[in-house]
C-alpha cells in the first residue's frame, strides 16, 4: 500500500451525549426490537441510588435483573455466571454500567452466552491458544449498550480483556493467565454519555481513567494504522482533552467541562478499534507490562509510562511528531526534531501532573529494579506493539533502560 492509499472501516455504536440521556435507553432498545435487558455492573455502583436508579428507570419494563459480579480483575468465572443468567432469563440486551471492567465483562458474557460451553472447556482453550474463541460468524451475540461512569474510552471498542479464574492465592498477579477477545459483534450498539452519572465517581478514578483515554488519542496519531480520518478525530480529541482534563481535579467539575472531556475521549478513541486492526501501541504495551505485573490501575500505569515511552519512540523513529505537536499545541516553528520531541514529552507530563497522577515507577507497590528485564520482555511481547510505527524495532535491552529512567 502506497502513502496515498488507505482503508478505514469502522462500525461504532450510536453516541447519546448529554445530561439525563439514560432516560432514552428503553426507547433505544425497543427501536432495535429488544425487550429483556440485564444491567452488568459492580457491587458498589449497584448500591448507589443516584447512578443505578436513573438507569433502572431508563430501562423501564425491559429490565430483567442487575448482575453485580464485575470486579477490576475481569475474571472469566464471573462472566460465566452472567452468561448463565442471560440464558436462564432469555436476555437479549446487556447494559454495561460503570468503568471498562463492566464493559469487558459484558463482552465476555456475550461470547459465553453465544456458545454455551462448559467453563472448564473455555479455560483450557484460552490456556492453549491465549485467546477466547468466538461463536460461529453466523451466530448473533447479545447486544451491548454502554453507560460509562469513568473515562478510559472503552465504549467505542470491539475488544476486551479476559483473566482466567484462579482462586486467590494460587498465583501472583503477573502469573495469572490472561487473554483477549475481539469481534465486530462486540462493538456496543449504543453508548450513553450521561453527564449526570459521573457525579459520584471519585476524582482520582476519573483522573486515572482519563489518562488512559488521553493516551489513546496520542497513540492514534503515531500508530502504523493511522488514516486521515483518525488523524482528524484524534488531533481534535487530544486538543480538547489537554484543555479540559485539568478541570477534573477542581473542587467541582462543571457540566460544560465534563461534556468537553467526554467529547474529547470519544474523538480520541474514534476508529481505535476496527474490525481488522487495533491502533493502540507503544504506550499501551508499556502500560500493560506494569498493570499486569503489579496492583496498579491501567490509567496510573499509563501516567508513569507515557512520557518515557514517547521519549523512547522519538529516540528511534520520527513518530509523526509534527502532528503530535499540532495536537498538543506545541510551537515547533524553527525547532529541531529533538526540541520538538522534548516539548511533546513535556506537554504530556504537564497533563499528567495536572491530573495529580504518579510519575515514577518507584512509587508502585512491589516494583523492584531487578524486575526490569522481565518488564522489558513483556513490552516486546505485547501484541499492541504490532501497531507501533513500522520503522520501530523493539529491543529488550533498550526498553530495560527505559524502565531504569522511569524508576
Amino acid at each position: 500500500m502506497n502513502g496515498n492509499s488507505f482503508t478505514f472501516e469502522y462500525q461504532p455504536g450510536a453516541i447519546h451525549h448529554g445530561p439525563g440521556v439514560v432516560a432514552d435507553v428503553q426507547a433505544t432498545l425497543e427501536a432495535r426490537g429488544l425487550s429483556r435487558a440485564l444491567v452488568v455492573t459492580d457491587e458498589t455502583l449497584a448500591e448507589v441510588p443516584v447512578v443505578i436508579d436513573p438507569v433502572r428507570e431508563g430501562i423501564g419494563d425491559a429490565l430483567v435483573d442487575v448482575f453485580d459480579g464485575v470486579t477490576p480483575e475481569k475474571y472469566l468465572r464471573d462472566a460465566y455466571e452472567g452468561a448463565k443468567l442471560v440464558r436462564e432469563e432469555d436476555v437479549d440486551a446487556l447494559v454495561a454500567l460503570g468503568g471498562g471492567s463492566s464493559l469487558d465483562i459484558s463482552k465476555q458474557i456475550s461470547v459465553l452466552a453465544g456458545h454455551d460451553r462448559p467453563l472448564e472447556e473455555v479455560t483450557e482453550e484460552i490456556l492453549d491458544r491465549e485467546e477466547m474463541i468466538l461463536p460461529d460468524e453466523e451466530a448473533s451475540l447479545t447486544d451491548i449498550f454502554a453507560i460509562p461512569t469513568t473515562l478510559p474510552g472503552a465504549d467505542l471498542s470491539q475488544v476486551a480483556g479476559v483473566k482466567l479464574s484462579l482462586e486467590p492465592g494460587d498465583a501472583s498477579k503477573a502469573e495469572i493467565p490472561s487473554a483477549g477477545v475481539s469481534d465486530r459483534r462486540l462493538m456496543p450498539t449504543a453508548v450513553f454519555h450521561d453527564l449526570e452519572l459521573f457525579s459520584t465517581t471519585p476524582d482520582h478514578i476519573l483522573a486515572t481513567s482519563a489518562m488512559n483515554g488521553f493516551d489513546k488519542g496520542i497513540e492514534m496519531l503515531y500508530s502504523r494504522h493511522h488514516t486521515p480520518v483518525t488523524d482528524a478525530t484524534a488531533t481534535r480529541g487530544v486538543r480538547l482533552l489537554q484543555s479540559s482534563l485539568p478541570s477534573i481535579t477542581d473542587d467541582e467539575t462543571s457540566e460544560d467541562d465534563l461534556s468537553t472531556v467526554l467529547q474529547g475521549i470519544a474523538l480520541a478513541q474514534y476508529g481505535l478499534s476496527t474490525p481488522n486492526e487495533y491502533h493502540a501501541s507503544v504506550i499501551h504495551s508499556f502500560g500493560h507490562a506494569l498493570s499486569r505485573s503489579y496492583q496498579i490501575q491501567q490509567g496510573a500505569s499509563h501516567a508513569i509510562a507515557a512520557p518515557y515511552a514517547l521519549a523512547y519512540l522519538f529516540d528511534n523513529v520520527d513518530g509523526r511528531r509534527d502532528l503530535l505537536a499540532e495536537a498538543l499545541g506545541v510551537d515547533d516553528e524553527g525547532a529541531s526534531d529533538e526540541e520538538t520531541a522534548d516539548a511533546i514529552v513535556s506537554a504530556v507530563e504537564s497533563t499528567r501532573d495536572a491530573l495529580e497522577l504518579p510519575s515514577s515507577l518507584r512509587t508502585v507497590d512491589g516494583a523492584e529494579r531487578d524486575h526490569f528485564s522481565d518488564l522489558a520482555q513483556a513490552v516486546v511481547d505485547d501484541p499492541f506493539m504490532d501497531a507501533a510505527p513500522r520503522d520501530l524495532e523493539p529491543d529488550a535491552e533498550e526498553i530495560e533502560d527505559v524502565f531504569d529512567r522511569m524508576w
